[in-house]
Formats: structure tokens, C-alpha cells, sequence
């Protein structure tokens, strides 16, 4: 197995917080890193339920408090915790009680599927919580003879490690099916399937396009609030990404409608019906899909309080990520695979409007060199390592923050 960024960033919050709430899509490695976590912690120091199984949300009713106070010098790890919002009032209980007595860290690691969902039921623990987001395998956690693997099947473990593609195409089908048909459904109002699967394949399609609820919302049959109800479920499963415009003030028309990301690049190979890599090279969606790949790893690399938008203006010219990094400045980015691209004139017309600090050309290669007007050539994995090295650097109090 791969060794995850994510696990270390778990263990400071635990050190610093009473409790811990660890985001991320469902088979995105929660379970595995949470109790590989548990285990290091030594025998009998923590103790796992998962909220999904009759078994374990039995021993939580009908008074939480008693199980959970029972097992105070120990890491409690509950998974789903979404499925019993009524913890929360008791957690905030025990955490309060806790303090009292000095037991004021590492007593709760909760892990949830559904990020607004989980947030809101959380508002009671403020000031009491911190929060992670685990995002699938990247670039930095997979050796580089995979990283056109990672890109093709995607960032969740299960499809990228399955012994064929064709293992992996299936796996991949069978998680957009169990989401569909079991956990969308358990989430709020019944939502049809067939419905929502064309607005997923519809999303996966314009990989990287604005948002057109329009034309979407004439897809389906549906209204643009439905349109917007769809998309905000696919966001809060952390499914979806909606990349928010950078507006500055240059005189010009501006785009202001957001870009969409399926997030992990082998569903929306999935959803498309491209069964490997040699297939993809020859689709359509290659560039947006290597656009989305890259921007997705970036993100899973940022410092602390950094602001990730794009730009682009009504006459076309644009930067494909943009991103301000506090202490660190404004950076322009430039996504391209073909290792002898070069920027297109519209990144340097916007370079121009923002006038970024630094300006980069992420693309598949492995070298790093200047092309003039201030941009740097890179690779993916080298750019990664660079955000993360920063975000090294950052005082633990802005962490605090930032959770």
C-alpha cells in the first residue's frame, strides 16, 4: 500500500484538538489510514465503529455517553459518523468534561463521505474540532512508473492497484452504481438513479467547462434549481469541483460563471466508457481530462489558506489555475501535456491583467526550464513538491486556522 500525505496531517490536528473530522469520497482510504493511525497508537489505545453496521450503532444506543466516557483514555474512531447526527450533542459533552480534567487533545477521530452534511451537524463543536480533507492517491504518494496509471484509472486505491484495466473499468463502474443506487439515496430526497448518472456522464463530457445550467437543466427535463440541487449533492460528496472565477478589477469583461471538475479523472473516464490509456489518447477528452488531473493533485497540495480560482475574460484570454498562496504571492498556471507546448497567447494577455508573481507551464514531462516572459516550464510532481514544501514551512497556528 502507499504511504498517505494525509495521515500527517491528521496527527498534528489530533495533537492539537479534542476532536478530528476527516473528509473525503467514500473508498478514498479513510478507513484503512484511520486505523492504521489506531494501530500505531499501541494495543488497546483506540477503539473503531462503523456507524454503517447494526452491530457497532448498537453499542452507542440509547446513551452514547456511556460507551464513549467508558473508552476516555482511548482514540475513538467513528466512521459514517454522519449516520447518527444526535453524537454530536454528546461528543460536545465529553469534550467539555475532558477538558476539565486536562484530556484536552486525540480523544475523536470522526470520518464522513458528505461534507456539508457533516460540517453542519458539527457547528455545535466550534472551537472543539478540527477538520481534514483526504483527497484520492497523487502524485506524490505513487512511484513515477504509475503516474500515467494514476491518471487513467484514477486516485482511489482499489482501481488504481486492480490487476487489470479492465478490473479497474469495472471497479470504477460498480462505485458509480453503489453511489446511485445506495448512498445518494440515504443522503435526502429520493433523486432517480438513470437521472442523476446522465447528469454525472453530462458533467463528465465538459470536463473543465463553465458551468451552463442551462443547458444542462435541457439535458435532463429539469429547472436550473434542480440543476443546482444536483450539483451542490455532487460537491458535498466531494464528487464534483466547482473552480470559482478571480475577479479583478481590469476593465474588461470577465467570466464569472465557475469551471466543473469530475474530480478523480478515472470516473470521468468511466463514465465515458474509456476502458484504458491507449483509449484516451485518441479521445477528445484527453487535454480537459489531464487539465482536471493536474488541478486536482495541485489542489491536494496547496499551503494552508491558499485561494484557488481561474481566469478568464469574455474575448478568450485565461489562465487555467490561479492561485494566491499566502506569503508566497500570486501564481499563474498553465496546464498542457504535450511536453513542447508552450503557453497559448491568452495566458500572457491575462498574466497582464493579475500580473501574477510567478507564471508555470505544468505538463507531462519531467524537466523544469525558463521559456522567456517569465515562465517556468515544470512537471507535475515537481510543481506538487514545491506547494507542499511551503505549506511545510507554515506555523501550526495557521493550520489551526485553515481547519
Amino acid at each position: 500500500m502507499y504511504s498517505r500525505r494525509t495521515e500527517a496531517a491528521v496527527r498534528d490536528r489530533l495533537r492539537a484538538a479534542p476532536a478530528v473530522v476527516l473528509l473525503g469520497a467514500r473508498q478514498i482510504g479513510k478507513t484503512t489510514l484511520a486505523l492504521t493511525l489506531g494501530a500505531s497508537l499501541g494495543p488497546d489505545a483506540s477503539v473503531y465503529l462503523d456507524l454503517e453496521a447494526l452491530a457497532d450503532r448498537e453499542k452507542l444506543l440509547p446513551d452514547p455517553t456511556s460507551f464513549l466516557a467508558a473508552n476516555e483514555h482511548k482514540l475513538v474512531i467513528l466512521d459514517e459518523v454522519q449516520r447518527m447526527p444526535e453524537l454530536f450533542a454528546a461528543l460536545r459533552g465529553l469534550i467539555d468534561a475532558g477538558r476539565r480534567r486536562g484530556r484536552t487533545t486525540g480523544r475523536f477521530l470522526l470520518l464522513g463521505s458528505a461534507s456539508n452534511v457533516l460540517l453542519q451537524q458539527s457547528e455545535s463543536l466550534a472551537g472543539r474540532i478540527a477538520y481534514v480533507e483526504m483527497q484520492g492517491l497523487d502524485v506524490l504518494e505513487v512511484p513515477a512508473t504509475q503516474h500515467a496509471d494514476l491518471w487513467a484509472r484514477g486516485g482511489f486505491p482499489e482501481s488504481l492497484l486492480a490487476s487489470s484495466a479492465a478490473a479497474s473499468l469495472n471497479w470504477r463502474r460498480d462505485f458509480i452504481r453503489t453511489y446511485l443506487e445506495r448512498d445518494i439515496p440515504q443522503l435526502g430526497p429520493r433523486i432517480p438513479a438513470t437521472t442523476l448518472h446522465r447528469f454525472w456522464t453530462m458533467l463528465a463530457h465538459v470536463q473543465g467547462g463553465l458551468l451552463n445550467a442551462a443547458q444542462l437543466a435541457r439535458g435532463l427535463d429539469v429547472d436550473g434549481k434542480t440543476i443546482a440541487r444536483y450539483m451542490d449533492l455532487m460537491v458535498d460528496l466531494m464528487l464534483v469541483r466547482r473552480l470559482m472565477p478571480f475577479h479583478v478589477n481590469a476593465g474588461k469583461r470577465l467570466v464569472r460563471s465557475p469551471k466543473v471538475y469530475v474530480r478523480d479523472s478515472g470516473l470521468v473516464h468511466a463514465l465515458l466508457g474509456i476502458p484504458d490509456r491507449d483509449a484516451l489518447f485518441g479521445h477528445p477528452v484527453q487535454g480537459d481530462s489531464w487539465e482536471g488531473f493536474v488541478i486536482e493533485n495541485l489542489l491536494g497540495a496547496t499551503p494552508p489558506l491558499t485561494v484557488p480560482a481561474f481566469y478568464r475574460t469574455a474575448v478568450g484570454a485565461e489562465i487555467d489555475l490561479f492561485l494566491d498562496i499566502p506569503g508566497h504571492g500570486r501564481w499563474a498556471i498553465e496546464v498542457k501535456y504535450g511536453t513542447g507546448s508552450r503557453p497559448a497567447k491568452g495566458f500572457f494577455i491575462a498574466c497582464g491583467d493579475v500580473k501574477p508573481d510567478r507564471r508555470f507551464l505544468v505538463n507531462s514531462g519531467t524537466e523544469r526550464y525558463p521559456i522567456g516572459q517569465g515562465v517556468e516550464v515544470i512537471g507535475l510532481p515537481e510543481l506538487a513538491a514545491m506547494l507542499v514544501a511551503i505549506g511545510a514551512e507554515t506555523p501550526p497556528e495557521v493550520h489551526a486556522a485553515a481547519s
